[in-house]
């Protein structure tokens, strides 16, 4: 059974302060590229409705040339609080893009120095600003000039085992002006391979005095306190944890409040998620929608007789009738075995 210690409860029971915004959870989505579109974001916030929540990461460059806002910059007036996160290593680009994000309407704007992606460190951004601190305090501080709200980041704790580098950085990225730092507890060389190394968590948390939000690792609400308890940090981020299962962030947050574990989803009822999903997509954006939906309804298709099949099933769907047939078909399979005892 999961039991938060006096001290950390409350703590947790008081707002989360990013600067003069208040946010009353301390569970945030992470931004996650090709998934966190306002489509999923609805998702998750149904079961989280005071969580942050962040659109996928915008290319500040892009934005500069094209001069049209992307559609995963989309934010619904209804949604707060939201933040954007942009990515790039140009100072002048990245405080440009931020001043959109806030006429979007952003709560925040977070910086990506964390993404390990090869095309995107290749071009300067992501993780690879890690190796250029002074650079990346020069966007922060550019950026924190250019908009009215805060700004905040999101990083790793190196580049490599060679280059961990966190504390030097964390301390770098408050004196520049950042309001928040988000530290995902891996090396960029590690990718999403091996434990998060939550200690380092506990050792920036030490040496900063804004809000260090735990990231890496958060799969469960068990997992979300022992982060919290070990690393001391003000709050933790959900990303893996939270595909094909929009429900993490609002059941670590119900704990968090309530100090009592809600009931988790039925197979049966992630089905019928997935299929809200399927629809929404192609609602939102056409047929490219659907193709994106595929890996979303893979995603949802675990730990249930006959998963694995419609997994497969489901990675091929052209239409939303093919999907949701597919699916109904499972649903009706599972209510069958359920009703039999099985």
């Amino acid at each position: 059974m999961t039991v938060l210690s006096p001290e950390l409860k409350q703590k947790l029971a008081t707002p989360l302060k990013i600067g003069n915004f208040e946010v009353k959870s301390r569970v945030l989505q992470s931004p996650l590229s090709g998934v966190t579109d306002l489509v999923f974001r609805r998702l998750v916030r149904r079961h989280a409705p005071e969580s942050m929540m962040y659109t996928e990461m915008v290319n500040a460059t892009g934005l500069h040339y094209v001069k049209e806002l992307p559609q995963i910059m989309e934010v619904d007036n209804n949604e707060r609080p939201i933040s954007i996160q942009l990515f790039d290593c140009r100072p002048d680009f990245l405080a440009e893009a931020a001043q959109m994000a806030v006429e979007e309407g952003a709560d925040t704007v977070d910086i990506n120095m964390g993404c390990p992606v090869n095309k995107i460190t290749k071009n300067g951004g992501g993780s690879s600003l890690l190796r250029q601190p002074e650079l990346a305090g020069e966007i922060v501080s550019k950026v924190v000039k250019a908009v009215p709200v805060p700004v905040t980041v999101k990083t790793r704790i190196g580049w490599n085992n060679q280059e961990i580098n966190i504390l030097e950085f964390a301390k770098r990225m408050e004196d520049a002006g950042a309001q928040m730092l988000t530290l995902h507890g891996r090396t960029r060389s590690q990718g999403y391979n091996g434990p998060a190394r939550w200690e380092w968590i506990k050792k920036v948390k030490e040496i900063l005095s804004i809000p260090v939000i735990a990231n890496g690792d958060i799969f469960s609400v068990d997992a979300a306190i022992r982060c919290l308890e070990e690393t001391g940090a003000d709050g933790v981020m959900c990303s893996r944890g939270t595909l094909g299962y929009p429900f993490l962030v609002g059941e670590i947050d119900y704990f968090l409040k309530n100090g009592a574990e809600k009931v988790a989803p039925t197979a049966v009822e992630k089905l019928e998620c997935a299929k809200e999903h399927l629809q929404a997509l192609w609602e939102y954006k056409g047929d490219r929608g659907i193709r994106q939906a595929r890996k979303h309804m893979t995603w949802y298709a675990k730990g249930f007789p006959g998963a694995g099949e419609l997994r497969g099933q489901l990675a091929k769907v052209e239409t939303v009738e093919q999907g949701c047939d597919l699916i109904d078909k499972v649903i009706e399979n599972l209510v069958v075995l359920h009703s039999n005892g099985k």
